[in-house]
């Protein structure tokens, strides 16, 4: 056997004894182990493991018979088959760096993002790497620009779930109507938005100011838990409401309206969130 061939096979990940069986079934097949062994020079007490490591990787076919015999996979379809391999594990590290990447350096991080449109895109991008699901509660008018990306992340298996102010028809999500949507959109005199995916990366801000929107965006747990948590407990109202509307709203009101009047800061019910434009 000449050194040079057995380094490249070396090279190509085969130990040296796989090597020399595989060089040895080149020469000549189909061979039994104890002729592959006595023919190569690897050991007897080890002939057929490191033959029955090669069938299971596809380097060798093995026969069905009394005696098994062995035979080399030609070398072209070796060598394609180790490029498929190579290059398949070269995508996924690639994949999985970057992903790391990404979550390391952004992990303690909060980002702003300034502006509607920008803000939809960062949404549409979380939307994108989703994979299990995601929690949204936004107004009808923004749903709609996100509604085909969220079609094609349920299609691809992620559970989508909507807190909607206003009447949405995605029959792809689980749609929960928020009551008194025109009267909170009054009450608070802007839209926002709620954004959570997979437990791990949230996006929460005003949508409805044009180029003054802001949002913050961002995979740090300490804010991804509370404010995950914040539309998830507006779910358990919501299914609360369904079943108990009628002795609820006697006690606090339609649609609850005595309890968000209890909550309020000041005496007249004025929201503080957005700029007075009076000012």
């Amino acid at each position: 056997m000449k050194p040079e061939v057995l380094t490249f096979l070396q090279e190509m990940s085969f130990t040296e004894y796989e090597a020399k069986a595989y060089l040895t079934l080149l020469e000549k097949s189909p061979l039994s182990g104890y002729a592959v062994s006595l023919n190569s020079g690897v050991p007897r007490s080890k002939i057929y493991e490191v033959l029955g490591g090669m069938v299971s990787r596809g380097d060798i076919l093995v026969s069905q018979e009394s005696t098994p015999l062995y035979v080399p996979l030609p070398p072209n379809e070796l060598i394609a088959q180790r490029k498929r391999k190579a290059e398949q594990v070269f995508a996924d590290a690639q994949q999985a760096l970057e992903q790391y990447t990404i979550t390391s350096q952004n992990r303690e991080s909060i980002w702003n993002i300034a502006g509607g449109e920008a803000i939809i895109n960062r949404i549409r991008e979380g939307v994108k790497g989703a994979r299990h699901r995601i929690l949204l509660e936004m107004w009808k008018e923004d749903a709609e620009e996100l509604r085909e990306d969220l079609e094609r992340a349920a299609k691809a298996g992620v559970r989508i779930v909507i807190v909607a102010y206003g009447e949405l028809d995605f029959d792809f999500a689980d749609v929960y109507p928020h009551d008194s949507s025109a009267a909170i959109t009054s009450d608070y005199g802007g839209r926002w938005v709620v954004f959570s995916a997979d437990d791990r990366e949230v996006i929460a801000g005003i949508l409805s100011l044009g180029d003054d929107s802001r949002a913050a965006w961002t995979l740090h747990p300490g804010l991804v838990m509370p404010i995950t948590e914040v539309i998830i407990h507006d779910l358990y109202l919501m299914e609360i409401m369904r079943e108990f509307r009628e002795p609820l709203e006697a006690k606090f009101g339609p649609d609850l309206i005595d309890l968000r009047n209890k909550f309020y800061m000041g005496p007249n019910g004025k929201k503080y969130y957005l700029p007075d434009p009076g000012l």
